[in-house]
């Protein structure tokens, strides 16, 4: 009897009191249907498993009644769980990241003698926070034409695809039975009118069958992932091909391919640590990479896409569409930022870079994998 745990020890090693666990038997929410020598109830592994999830998913602010649905779907199972709280934490640890920069502009500001206007200190706290800097995606993160040929055309005769990742639904095919799949409930509420059916899940857990699409893809989106091999993996396991652009950061010298994490921001490898190489990814999907270059006008505007218009990266809202920026930190972004202004004032940056102006197009670590 050693596996299951009494009332009060269960109170004790999950931090709420005997009351609450007693509260939620009596709702039916979580019952200890176990018995010790004694013959006093007791939690078993799966009564704890449950409470588990029921007390993650109320510290995530979610109602007794939603948790309830949430934990009897007979369609979940733990491991979906453990991928769905996981995400949710993610969403939450990403609000409060961007909480923590505004915070650290707004004291920037007050150092140098600025003060904010009262709308700017409520956003701080507000949920138009978070909500603000993903609208800044459908503004300047725009399907680029040249880089969707390429993908459509990976899809090949296709006609049913999952969208992995999906965004606001960029690079959708407009010709195909999409299906899409994004855990952020921001990008999901921003997908426009007429989009595709969008899914709340994780690549490393898509609740379909083996091989319920023709293809999958996933466009700019595996660097999120927290596990980009079971992901892959995942798409190989729910489709008959697969299509993901992303980035190969596993060549040698890959850091000073690009100007700005050359010379304005090398904190970008400290993001890349541990990231997957180009080889692992393609054997994960069992197929190969394509290199796939960034036009000098690219309309997508992703972090390398400004690569011949330098003074793009000086505009707030082209950076805070960029994960990047956020990921590195304040002082890093305004160090980067300051130390280019200053260089294309003087024709430092135009001088360093001067064989960039005639290309119409620039290889920086794109990646088109076909399996």
């Amino acid at each position: 009897m050693e596996e299951h745990l009494t009332v009060g020890r269960v109170a004790e090693l999950a931090g709420v009191s005997v009351r609450t666990l007693h509260h939620y038997d009596e709702i039916g929410l979580v019952h200890p249907s176990a018995r010790t020598a004694s013959g006093y109830r007791a939690y078993s592994p799966d009564d704890v498993e449950r409470l588990r999830e029921v007390l993650a998913y109320r510290r995530l602010g979610f109602g007794l009644r939603e948790v309830a649905d949430l934990v009897d779907d007979p369609n979940t199972d733990a491991v979906t769980h453990l991928h769905r709280l996981r995400s949710l934490l993610l969403e939450q640890r990403d609000r409060a990241a961007a909480t923590v920069t505004a915070i650290d502009r707004e004291l920037t500001a007050r150092a140098m003698g600025i003060r904010t206007t009262p709308e700017e200190q409520l956003k701080v706290f507000g949920a138009q926070l978070y909500e603000a800097i993903g609208s800044a995606y459908p503004a300047t993160r725009r399907t680029e034409p040249r880089i969707a040929a390429r993908i459509w055309e990976a899809l090949g005769d296709a006609r049913t695809v999952l969208n992995v990742g999906a965004g606001t639904g960029s690079y959708e095919p407009p010709d195909r039975e999409v299906t899409a799949v994004e855990p952020s409930a921001v990008m999901r509420a921003q997908r426009p009118p007429g989009a595709a059916p969008c899914v709340a899940a994780s690549a490393e857990c898509l609740p379909f069958a083996d091989q319920s699409f023709d293809a999958a893809m996933a466009v700019s989106t595996v660097h999120h992932w927290p596990d980009p091999i079971a992901g892959l993996r995942e798409l190989k396991r729910v489709a008959r091909r697969v299509v993901v652009f992303t980035y190969d950061a596993s060549t040698t010298g890959w850091l000073q391919r690009f100007w700005l994490t050359r010379d304005y921001l090398p904190e970008f490898a400290d993001l890349l640590v541990g990231w997957p190489s180009l080889a692992d990814m393609t054997r994960a999907i069992g197929g190969s990479a394509e290199p796939v270059l960034i036009p000098w006008d690219c309309t997508d505007g992703f972090f390398e896409a400004h690569w011949r218009r330098p003074e793009s990266y000086l505009d707030e809202h082209v950076r805070r569409a960029v994960s990047v920026w956020t990921r590195v930190g304040p002082q890093a972004e305004q160090r980067a930022v300051n130390m280019l202004r200053d260089d294309l004032s003087c024709g430092r940056w135009a001088e360093r870079n001067r064989d960039l102006v005639a290309l119409d197009a620039a290889e920086l670590g794109l990646r088109l994998l076909v399996a």
